[in-house]
């Protein structure tokens, strides 16, 4: 019988609970995964494969269908720097308009290489961000964040039908002076009717609560060796960190 390879364990600390959970790096097999979803180019395939390996290499238990994208993308870039490499180089075309005398103005085009460190990049909660939305002094609901489930399920952008769904679905609970009323146990309709009776003005506090919630960002600052133009360059999302 062949020896087992033994791997290394790391730890990772969650952003939303806090909670710390050890993981492995991914197998060969497992790289193969990614490397047909990829080739695919579904994004559905491609997030079931990214839920496929977190669930395997996560030692700890933990269900991937209740954590917000947020989680998921600091797990998955994790996993995959403790797997493939820390570093990622990434590559930009200089878009700096160049002016020279006689000619006509014209873009740089220059392609410029930058190295990042992947684990340095985590989720970042924007100052003031909360998840309790505040209708009266007495009345208003506690929000969850979006699971990857949830995000699937709403991928469409610019329809009200699906943001308002979407919106349902985050909700944990409604509260008022007297009495807790949990979103599990209410009825879809109910929920809807509770969110089409708000003002204007709340609705934007919960759209504030979306816009606000952690995110996967990293500033890098650019300089294009060519034209010698320079430029913060603000990352968000777990595709700009593979570009």
């Amino acid at each position: 019988m062949l020896p087992k390879i033994d791997v290394p364990v790391y730890t990772i600390k969650l952003l939303s609970s806090g909670k710390t959970l050890q993981y492995r790096p991914f197998t060969v097999k497992e790289e193969k995964l990614f490397l047909m979803a990829n080739e695919s180019e579904e994004m559905d395939t491609i997030i079931d494969t990214i839920k496929q390996v977190i669930n395997n290499c996560v030692i700890d238990e933990c269900d991937v269908n209740d954590l917000p994208m947020f989680d998921i993308e600091h797990l998955f870039l994790n996993i995959r720097a403790r797997s493939i490499g820390e570093s990622v180089n990434l590559r930009y075309n200089c878009n700096n308009t160049v002016s020279k005398e006689g000619e006509e103005d014209k873009k740089c085009n220059n392609i410029v290489s930058i190295d990042l460190n992947i684990l340095e990049v985590k989720p970042e909660k924007e100052e003031g961000h909360t998840n309790k939305i505040e209708i009266t002094e007495s009345l208003g609901l506690v929000m969850s964040y979006p699971s990857i489930n949830i995000l699937k399920e709403f991928n469409m952008e610019n329809q009200s039908d699906s943001i308002m769904d979407m919106t349902v679905s985050c909700i944990d609970y409604i509260y008022d002076k007297d009495s807790i009323y949990y979103a599990k146990d209410t009825s879809k309709q109910e929920l809807l009717d509770f969110l089409e009776s708000m003002q204007s003005k709340d609705l934007e506090k919960i759209k504030n609560f979306f816009d606000t919630m952690p995110k996967m960002k990293k500033t890098i600052h650019f300089k294009c060796d060519k034209c010698e133009h320079e430029e913060d360059i603000e990352l968000e999302g777990i595709q700009n960190f593979f570009v």
